[in-house]
């Protein structure tokens, strides 16, 4: 009888047991579940977070356009088709457009586009043939290299891969073509002391440039296609007319509308200003030079430690400094005086748009 009673004690015991068992095993099914529900949920919340691919999609050139440039179509458009870079994620990224002598690895190369946009970039045929005409030769057949850069910042301020001190960059195949490009038409300054001329771009009798002139030689103009001279008439522009004498001697922007017979010069002298250049912060500036095959000023020039800026005419109606914020070549009206050490440097400025606003430079020291 008592062996009877152990035995079912015995028995309720396991079955308590594997109750509990079951009961446990239940609690940490169902936390498991809540827990899975809950990562679900997480993710959903963070679905935002950048995931850059292993390998990102770099961008390619799909078509290049009719790269036979011609005068007669200079108000036609021409289109770049391209795809973008895929690294994953909606990314902010920059692209550029470059062209190099076939051959070159682009060791030197020319940008022809930039911007935020690559699907498709339109232009006209006078706008690309102006920035080509800047780097290669007019009326000759050239092969060039085209390649699509992109550069993606995903982050800044923390000097991590993907920063803005160190952008991923991702560079397409390169697409090769014979390309040939006009010259414009021009006219020639004669006597003005240096071989200088004035073009138009899109050929339709309005001429300008940028152009040296001295104060003590009067100058005239010869259109070479039509064997046309023209010079002043007072202040109007006339086939045969007199020397042109500018008021000062440097750099001026000059324009002349053979049509309409009228011309016009103004002085345009971009100078370097500050207590890093010889003459300090006073007038007059430290003259740069225009090289009218980059559209570029440049200057070499022995600097001291201190601080400098570009102004034009040696006044402050038109300077360019640092821009804040910026990166350490970007320059904007009235920005910030640009920190040097003393040594010789060669200085380049670019000047990207008409009002003199905005700009970019480097600076090497030799």
């Amino acid at each position: 009888m008592k062996f009877l009673q152990i035995q079912t004690y015995c028995k309720t015991q396991v079955i308590n047991h594997l109750n509990e068992c079951t009961m446990k095993n239940r609690l940490i099914i169902y936390l498991a579940f809540i827990g899975f529900i809950a990562l679900f949920v997480s993710c959903e919340k963070d679905e935002d977070k950048v995931v850059m691919l292993e390998a990102p999609a770099v961008p390619s050139i799909v078509t290049l356009p009719n790269l036979t440039l011609q005068r007669i179509n200079a108000t036609d458009t021409v289109e770049f088709m391209a795809t973008p870079v895929d690294p994953g994620f909606n990314a902010s990224t920059k692209y550029f457009i470059e062209a190099a002598i076939a051959g070159t690895n682009f060791a030197d190369p020319l940008v022809v586009y930039t911007g935020v946009k690559i699907t498709s970039i339109k232009m006209t045929v006078s706008y690309l043939n102006g920035i080509l005409l800047k780097k290669f030769d007019a009326d000759k057949i050239t092969s060039l290299d085209f390649r699509l850069r992109s550069v993606l910042v995903v982050d800044a301020g923390t000097g991590a891969p993907g920063t803005s001190d160190m952008p991923f960059e991702y560079v397409s195949l390169v697409k090769t073509a014979d390309v040939t490009i006009y010259g414009l038409p021009r006219l020639d300054l004669i006597n003005s002391g240096l071989v200088q001329k004035i073009e138009s771009p899109v050929g339709n009798g309005i001429y300008n440039g940028f152009v040296k002139l001295d104060a003590t030689k009067a100058f005239t103009l010869l259109d070479p296609d039509s064997d046309m001279s023209y010079g002043a008439a007072g202040s109007a522009l006339a086939v045969n007319g007199a020397g042109i004498i500018a008021g000062a001697s440097g750099w001026h922007q000059f324009s002349a509308d053979v049509n309409a017979l009228t011309y016009s010069v103004s002085e345009y002298q971009i100078g370097l200003v500050g207590s890093a250049t010889p003459n300090a912060w006073n007038s007059p500036d430290t003259k740069m030079n225009y090289d009218s095959k980059s559209g570029t000023w440049k200057i070499t020039v022995d600097l001291i430690d201190g601080e400098y800026k570009f102004r034009k005419n040696d006044g402050w109606a038109w300077n360019l400094g640092l821009a804040k914020g910026g990166s350490k070549v970007d320059l904007v009206h009235n920005g910030d005086n640009i920190a040097v050490k003393a040594g010789n440097y060669t200085l380049t400025l670019t000047i990207v748009n008409d009002a003199g606003e905005i700009g970019t430079f480097t600076i090497v020291k030799n």
